[in-house]
């Protein structure tokens, strides 16, 4: 299969995927979207090479998943190393802490942001308004 083929059936999965949410997801998108969480953007159902991230902090490279029923947990954790290994932490919370725990699975998410540097510099403006 072509690498154009692929990437089109990966597009069209992810774009089913964002169409389709289930429960947890949109309850966590409701937390993440729009720079919700702290200040940190998130990209939900995010290409990352062959895989489908559920959520994507593309500025920590910070990868959240939520596990349900269908998540295999080794496949999971081949997943979890490939993405690794392209300096993507993936950080994985269940359906039923989403549903039952939501303030616990938000300051865990940020505490996973704060260990993880900022993959492109931020300047400081000056009070100009001139970066460094």
């Amino acid at each position: 299969m072509s690498r154009t083929k692929r990437s089109d059936i990966m597009l069209s999965y992810a774009h089913k995927m964002r169409r389709q949410p289930t429960e947890a997801e949109k309850r966590l998108w409701r937390h993440l979207s729009g720079a919700g969480l702290d200040g940190h953007k998130f990209r939900r159902q995010a290409i990352l090479g062959p895989y489908i991230a559920d959520f994507y902090c593309p500025q920590k490279n910070l990868a959240v998943e939520i596990d349900g029923d269908t998540h295999v947990p080794e496949a999971d954790a081949t997943r979890d190393e490939a993405l690794g290994k392209k300096g993507i932490k993936v950080v994985r919370v269940t359906n039923v802490d989403v549903l039952t725990n939501m303030d616990g699975v938000l300051r865990y998410l940020l505490m996973e942001l704060d260990a993880c540097a900022d993959r492109w510099p931020h300047p400081n403006p000056s009070p100009e308004g001139e970066g460094l």
